[in-house]
């Protein structure tokens, strides 16, 4: 991502006519993980650049599978990384897909956060829809990002401050464990805990 966005922003001549950059998960297909330093890179380097990402999605599609809870963690790892990597908007490929997992022009049959079961007449709400939901109910059109660390190498989070003032932090956890961790905020503390594989909202008015 580093390497064609520098290409671009470096030109002069180019870099006038960009607003924003568009990026994807993608990486998985070469076999690694999410690799949310490139995304930061550019961040830090062109600070001005609006980074939105434009499209992901949880290939090979199995219907046994649908109500799986690693579909919502991956959406959830994906939003709190890239948020925190300085991205500015985030949306899905496909928010709704047929029991199939499609159609598609291609036969590339995917998860999607609700799917239309056509046979028996009924939606089925993912654990993705759920977890995107922690993003885009509670922070709201406007929030600005604010600084946002863990003390716990098993919790992940991101904060937002929302025009009404009141601070959005969502917190992830996709360990096997039950987590006890304190929230601060200037200099006041409240205990909280975090149950195994969970992602919470945590609104402060």
């Amino acid at each position: 991502a580093y390497h064609r966005a520098s290409t671009i922003l470096n030109d002069a001549d180019a870099a006038k006519y960009v607003w924003g950059i568009g990026f994807h998960w993608y990486e998985t297909w070469t076999g690694a993980g999410m690799n949310f330093q490139n995304i930061k890179l550019i961040n830090d380097v062109f600070p001005k650049t609006n980074l939105i990402f434009t499209e992901g999605s949880i290939e090979k599609f199995n219907f046994t599978q649908v109500n799986d809870w690693w579909l919502g963690e991956r959406y959830g790892t994906s939003l709190v990384n890239d948020f925190n990597a300085g991205t500015v908007a985030w949306t899905d490929w496909n928010v709704l897909l047929d029991e199939k997992g499609g159609p598609n022009h291609v036969g590339n049959f995917c998860f999607a956060p609700i799917h239309a079961d056509l046979t028996k007449g009924k939606l089925i709400y993912t654990n993705s829809y759920y977890y995107l939901g922690h993003f885009s109910k509670f922070i709201r059109p406007g929030a600005k990002r604010i600084a946002c660390s863990s003390s716990r190498d098993s919790l992940a989070t991101t904060a937002f401050r929302n025009t009404d003032g009141s601070l959005a932090v969502v917190v992830l956890n996709t360990s096997a464990n039950k987590i006890p961790y304190s929230l601060w905020l200037a200099g006041n503390a409240v205990p909280v805990t975090s149950l195994p594989h969970s992602i919470t909202s945590l609104i402060i008015k």
